[in-house]
């Protein structure tokens, strides 16, 4: 008892030492069980992809507009093709005889309005009844009529032996023949010519309603297709649908993106799938921590930091939130180690 009374002081210092350092080796423990982030710089960068597949911006399917015998095809599967160049025609053997009845009926129309004009030349100015003259008025005008649908009826043939044939409506290959034989009857529904131009490929995706405002013409991206794995294509925003796209299960619309196929242009085929993506902003050099290292309280910001051993809340300012990472503006210092509890 005396040695306490007298070395009481000691005591108490080993206490108040003991205790600091149980509250040290606390916190440290504390901060362990937690998860520990060193502050660090980096570039925050938001971006954004799409999946798609390769489409056609020149692709028709060309057909007969009449049934006929089909007489001649001049064309194959795969060929290429030039602008304007014929691909196929019907029998043109009852069509030429048709025209040339109308060819005849033609002029023997414009003969009756050339007698009946010679015929009745002065007739405004001969004397005749007003009644006389209303019909030589009525006569020539039919006559007229008769001879502008002889006109018609011609142009009408001229252009069934026009349709007869089928052309090319610009360069590309033929994709797909339905009747590749001559000496078939056909119907225009059932002898169609598919041609693409390969130089008008390009990207077509697929956006969200929530994605479709990140996005305007001209933005640049890269385009990652499955069957070239180890190739990236620039790729630039074209158009940018203003209707959502047919046929979908939700709100979607299509991005129509160009890219330059020239390295793969010999195995570049429609239909192939692939990504698109965009960077839609990126923030360079900045320190930045996980979101979930970061607390509001009472609409201020903080971390915890280890200060002297104990682990304390300190303010921060933030700035953008990018991909789950948040920019320090104030607070934090490179190589700083903050840490989330659990």
């Amino acid at each position: 008892m005396k040695f306490l009374k007298r070395f009481w002081w000691i005591i108490l210092l080993v206490l108040i030492v003991g205790g600091g350092f149980w509250r040290y080796r606390s916190a440290q423990a504390k901060a362990k069980e937690g998860k520990s982030y060193t502050v660090k710089r980096q570039n925050l960068t938001e971006a954004l992809s799409l999946s798609g597949e390769i489409d056609a911006k020149q692709k028709a399917d060309v057909k007969f507009q009449t049934s006929g015998l089909l007489t001649w095809v001049g064309v194959k599967e795969g060929d290429s093709v030039k602008k304007y160049q014929s691909l196929a025609a019907l029998d043109k053997r009852e069509l030429q005889n048709s025209m040339a009845q109308y060819l005849n009926n033609y002029m023997k129309e414009r003969w009756d309005f050339e007698q009946g004009v010679d015929d009745n030349r002065d007739w405004e100015t001969r004397g005749m009844t007003d009644a006389a003259r209303d019909a030589v008025k009525r006569t020539l005008q039919k006559n007229q009529f008769d001879l502008n649908n002889s006109v018609l009826t011609v142009e009408s043939k001229d252009l069934a032996m026009k349709f007869a044939t089928i052309f090319a409506p610009f360069e590309g290959i033929i994709t797909k023949i339905d009747v590749p034989v001559p000496g078939t009857n056909i119907t225009p529904a059932g002898a169609t010519f598919s041609i693409v131009n390969p130089k008008s490929l390009f990207f077509s995706a697929t956006a969200d309603q929530t994605e479709v405002p990140s996005f305007k013409q001209g933005m640049t991206g890269k385009i990652a297709l499955d069957s070239f794995p180890e190739k990236e294509f620039p790729a630039t925003v074209d158009t940018i649908g203003f209707i959502p796209k047919a046929g979908e299960s939700g709100t979607v619309y299509e991005i129509k993106i160009n890219f330059d196929p020239t390295e793969a242009s010999a195995s570049m085929k429609m239909g192939m799938t692939g990504d698109v993506s965009f960077i839609l902003r990126e923030i360079k050099d900045v320190l930045a921590v996980p979101e979930a290292y970061i607390k509001k309280v009472n609409g201020k910001y903080f971390v915890n930091k280890m200060i002297q051993g104990k682990l304390t809340e300190s303010e921060i300012t933030q700035g953008a939130i990018i991909d789950g990472m948040v920019e320090i503006k104030e607070g934090l210092n490179e190589n700083d180690v903050i840490y989330n509890q659990p």
